[in-house]
């Protein structure tokens, strides 16, 4: 398969998984409870995409500078930490929902505002760091962007569907084994590599 189609499909994937029950998509729901939806994934879509540029760059910068073996220890060990995070799950603080609620005129630049000032430093920014570390720039950007609004766009319409009443729980612990069974993945990979 093709590198790019490989960074794709593994980037949605990934970015896809860390983002269900996180703390942004608590956030694209209570703005489209507010905003008509188009207007909210723009906004998302475009601070998603500057986000993860600067993500990938970093971790395409940091490809070229560390040995593959040890950019797959750490990604593992990553990984690990995000199934660790995941399980601990992300809660939309009252001042977080009261800025998301206030926000004015236009929607596309507050959400845009809101999720690009949430995502520096959240583990989706930090998997799309590491993804890069591994995987071509391109197809890692696009796809991590993709994920990350494909699964703010589901939560906004099941958000809408079915009320407020989603089954947080399960969605957290099942993304939570993935990001394990991937980091024991890159780990055993590692050590294998180095012994």
């Amino acid at each position: 398969m093709d590198g790019f189609l490989v960074a794709l499909l593994v980037s949605f994937g990934v970015i896809f998984v860390a983002e269900l029950g996180d703390k942004s998509q608590l956030m694209a729901l209570t703005f489209a409870t507010r905003f008509k939806p188009v207007p909210v994934l723009i906004g998302i879509t475009v601070a998603t995409a500057i986000v993860h540029l600067a993500s990938v760059g970093i971790g395409y910068g940091l490809h070229a500078a560390l040995p593959t073996t040890w950019i797959s220890l750490i990604a593992g060990v990553a990984f690990l930490g995000f199934g660790a995070w995941t399980l601990r799950g992300d809660k939309l603080t009252e001042e977080e929902k009261r800025k998301a609620e206030k926000s004015s005129r236009n929607a596309v630049i507050a959400v845009g505002v809101a999720f690009f000032l949430a995502e520096l430093g959240d583990k989706t920014m930090l998997a799309t760091i590491t993804l890069a570390t591994k995987y071509g720039w391109f197809g890692t950007w696009l796809g991590s962007t993709l994920g990350m609004v494909a699964a703010d766009a589901l939560a906004i319409m099941v958000g809408r569907l079915l009320g407020r009443h989603l089954p947080e729980r399960f969605i957290r612990y099942g993304a939570a084994v993935l990001f394990a069974v991937t980091g024991l993945w890159l780990v055993l990979e590692a050590v294998t590599k180095l012994t």
